[in-house]
């Protein structure tokens, strides 16, 4: 428990057999349950989360037996969140790229209820950015004036940054059922809390990166998730012009 509230994790992991077991270790000894959905991964990442789950009696292991996509897995954890009625979901990557100890910063506008999801911002400095290669940053960059104009929120910074929490009544605000279960996942869902009318907090924190290599192809990602992000944006005007009216 934290501040009276349960605070469940989940952690999407593919092939990160390297860092799993050093995530779950390191997550606070405040946080109830711990979800870890391996997501069709071929290396030894089911091996290692299954030999752990009589060490951690927090842990509970969800198996997709193909890779269905990052998005698929966050899906798949705040489902079983849901079903237990844990107050407050956090994701954390199970490349031990979220600190943990940033994790009471993340979960204060949740706690205090001035925001209903909040997430980590990479973005709030130059200092923060560091070990952020300069086509990441471009990148990010030309992501978030697509997520702002696709959500409505102007105030994004860094909407691809995946360390997130949320309240158990704003993910009960939003239909997870049909979120893209790819890497696009997190700017989808942006809009569909703004749609929501969802207060959404950004929480300054340094970027981490531990020599894992990443997942994202950034010449194929930024098309798809433009895409995507038109794709929102048109749904966005649907719903506050013709189904709202």
């Amino acid at each position: 428990m934290y501040d009276e509230h349960s605070i469940g994790i989940v952690v999407p992991a593919f092939n990160e057999d390297r860092y799993i077991q050093t995530v779950i270790d390191n997550i606070p000894a405040f946080v109830d349950r711990i979800y870890v959905v391996n997501d069709g991964s071929t290396d030894a990442t089911l091996k290692t989360v299954t030999s752990l789950n009589g060490k951690h009696e927090r842990l509970t292991l969800i198996n997709h037996s193909v890779n269905r996509g990052v998005g698929a897995a966050i899906i798949t954890g705040y489902k079983k969140c849901l079903e237990d009625g844990v107050d407050v979901v956090v994701v954390m990557a199970g490349d031990d790229q979220m600190d943990p100890v940033q994790l009471s910063t993340l979960l204060a506008p949740i706690i205090k209820g001035t925001a209903g999801y909040s997430k980590g911002n990479r973005m709030s400095s130059w200092k923060h950015m560091k070990g952020m290669s300069l086509w990441r940053r471009f990148g990010n960059w030309l992501l978030k004036w697509l997520t702002r104009i696709s959500s409505g929120n102007y105030q994004l910074s860094d909407p691809q940054n995946g360390y997130t929490a949320v309240s158990l009544k704003a993910l009960r605000q939003i239909d997870i059922d049909d979120v893209y279960d790819r890497y696009g996942y997190c700017n989808e869902l942006l809009t569909r809390f703004s749609v929501a009318g969802i207060k959404v907090a950004e929480v300054p924190m340094p970027a981490r990166y531990q020599g894992e290599k990443s997942h994202i192809n950034y010449l194929t990602y930024i098309p798809r998730v433009s895409w995507l992000l038109l794709r929102n944006f048109v749904w966005r005007m649907k719903m506050k012009f013709i189904f709202r009216s």
